[in-house]
């Protein structure tokens, strides 16, 4: 991946929040404090643009399956996917920071009972995904698998 973009129409507080962590490779940034809400874990994405070939970054709230990282596609609710879900719908493999440790994965979308199982796991994280799904309207949010490339 060449050059790093941040998304376009971020809101101040996820600009914020990513340049934390950025800047601190990860010592602080890890752990989110949202408004209103426990402190969240999040971790660093980065996708190459489907159109552009460009690195895009985002932090994202993430839940654990096994040795796995899951992350919700859920751009708030929107009826359209965000940018990152297609970029790695589109180019799976992907670049993950968690805290201070960086790694290459491949991204997959979870489906049927899976998926089930991930989103009740997620929304136990982060209650909001459940007004997200309902606000969706017919978009089924999707719930992405992160798999680590053996080394």
């Amino acid at each position: 991946m060449s050059k790093l973009d941040l998304p376009e129409g971020l809101p101040e507080f996820i600009k914020s929040h990513l340049k934390l962590y950025l800047e601190t490779d990860g010592r602080e940034g890890h752990m989110w404090q949202a408004p209103g809400l426990d402190p969240l874990p999040t971790l660093l994405l980065t996708t190459q643009g489907r159109h552009s070939g460009r690195s895009r970054i985002l932090p994202l709230i993430y839940g654990r399956h096994g040795d796995d990282y899951v992350v919700v596609a859920s751009k708030g609710g929107a009826p359209l996917h965000p940018a990152w879900y297609l970029n790695l719908a589109a180019e799976p493999e992907v670049g993950v920071q968690v805290a201070r440790d960086k790694f290459r994965a491949r991204a997959r979308t979870s489906h049927g009972d899976e998926r089930s199982s991930l989103w009740e796991e997620m929304a136990q994280i982060y209650s909001p995904y459940n007004d997200y799904q309902e606000n969706a309207g017919s978009r089924e949010i999707p719930v992405v698998v992160l798999e680590r490339f053996s080394e």
